[in-house]
């Protein structure tokens, strides 16, 4: 997009929100009713624009992008009148005859900035919170998925004039001219390295960002879990979408007296999951592409790999892999491995694990197994991380009851249901004065009399 191009598109923008076409209730409604048809109507292409990108399975694609993304627009839409009220708040009686209010305000002209890895749920899902909070938008999609970047373009081209929600692709060069523009809100998902400059870029403008990032997220599982079900879900958390999830269990930190039995129990859960047969596989999914390919395998340390390790590089694909006596001066746990690969390490007792985990960056996640109520209260009480499940990996975040986000180096701010629509509005408060008296205690000249009647009123 050329500069003028992109000149006039924030012009259209900021024109539109002017206007007050995005503030009715009714009418943020009616631009949700359109996206969420729009889904309905697109499915087919989502899907097969998210095969040919990320080679997601049509099942996969419905179950963690599609029906997440209209779950989330359902519940904006239920719950809208309520995200939109005034919100009734104690005034204090040094105040009287006042009433206060907090009231929620859009921004105004926002900006999301989606990732390559769940390409249509991490664009749709904040353009629904933004719509439904009320701003205007203009969307980047991920460059590294040209498939649903160009489904999501002709989605949203159809849906909505450009003044409201505008689509700008490309790579690089267009993401640092957006950023470049002044723009109320940032909303960023990706890396933390991307993070970084979208945050300097926003400081020059003074613009509030929300950052989605990522992290090396730990998954604890002590002496009394139940091993075979611990297996189950964090070969599902880890391996879905080939590892390429932001709160995928990055890698296992397991009690000593059960390492074995977890070695083994991950191994069998992959056979029954994935199967045996050699690579490709149409129904695997695959690595974006070939850079990311070539990093994943270059953490990969032959001797320690118990299960998987192969590869096929015109298919983008890798084996599952686990690899076993892992340290923290391997190469795969100097960062966030993004791909299909579960290092194992082990803890003597939980005080250690905890000391582990707490010694090192903020994750998105964290994952717990185990039965013991203890334990799951010294993992809350000391870990600090986003969000994370016990006994269960990643479906914290497949719900509109509570907020999704990072902390400290995973990132910021939060969204999803009720979360999402405070996080692109400004929660203004106000008091509502009433002008039948007016109290002179506030005003000069000060006696001792005022002195006092004010520190009663102030207690």
């Amino acid at each position: 997009m050329r500069e003028e191009e992109l000149k006039d598109l924030m012009r259209q923008q900021r024109e539109w929100f002017a206007s007050g076409r995005t503030l009715p209730v009714r009418a943020r409604e009616a631009a949700l009713e359109i996206l969420e048809k729009a889904i309905m109507d697109r499915e087919d292409e989502l899907c097969d624009a998210l095969m040919q990108d990320l080679g997601k399975s049509r099942t996969e694609s419905v179950m963690c992008e599609i029906s997440l993304a209209l779950g989330e627009i359902r519940w904006l839409k239920k719950h809208l009148n309520r995200l939109c009220a005034k919100r009734r708040v104690r005034t204090p009686l040094a105040q009287f005859p006042a009433s206060s209010f907090q009231s929620p305000s859009p921004y105004g002209n926002v900006l999301i900035m989606s990732p390559w890895n769940y390409p249509v749920l991490l664009t749709l899902e904040p353009l629904a919170d933004a719509l439904a909070a009320g701003n205007t938008a203009v969307v980047k999609p991920s460059a590294y998925a040209p498939h649903v970047s160009q489904a999501v373009t002709d989605l949203i081209g159809d849906c909505f004039p450009r003044g409201h929600v505008a689509v700008v692709t490309g790579g690089r060069e267009e993401n640092q001219a957006l950023l470049k523009e002044k723009f109320d809100k940032i909303f960023f998902t990706g890396s933390v390295a991307v993070g970084k400059v979208v945050m300097k870029s926003a400081a020059e403008h003074l613009t509030p960002v929300t950052l989605e990032l990522g992290g090396k997220s730990p998954c604890i599982v002590d002496s009394t879990a139940k091993i075979r079900t611990a297996a189950r879900k964090i070969v599902f958390g880890k391996l879905v979408n080939c590892g390429q999830t932001c709160v995928a269990p990055d890698y296992v930190l397991c009690d000593t007296r059960v390492h074995d039995a977890l070695i083994s129990a991950l191994q069998k859960e992959i056979r029954k999951q994935y199967g045996e047969e050699s690579l490709p596989r149409e129904d695997w999914g695959k690595i974006v592409n070939e850079k990311h390919f070539d990093r994943i395998l270059a953490l990969i340390d032959p001797v320690k790999t118990v299960c998987g390790g192969r590869w096929d590089r015109e298919a983008l694909q890798i084996e599952p892999t686990v690899l076993d006596n892992v340290s923290w001066d391997d190469p795969v746990m100097q960062e966030e491995i993004f791909g299909p690969v579960i290092p194992v390490l082990t803890y003597r007792d939980l005080e250690e694990a905890l000391d582990t985990v707490e010694s090192r960056p903020r994750p998105l996640a964290l994952y717990c197994f185990t039965e013991s109520r203890e334990v799951k209260e010294r993992v809350l009480s000391r870990c600090r991380f986003g969000g994370g499940c016990i006994n269960d990996t990643l479906i914290h975040l497949a719900t509109s009851e509570m907020p999704f986000g990072g902390v400290g180096e995973s990132g910021m701010g939060s969204y999803h249901g009720e979360a999402g629509f405070e996080e692109f509005s400004h929660l203004r408060s106000i008091v509502d004065q009433k002008t039948w008296t007016d109290i002179p205690i506030r005003y000069r000249p000060y006696t001792e009399k005022k002195e006092k009647m004010i520190r009663k009123f102030l207690k």
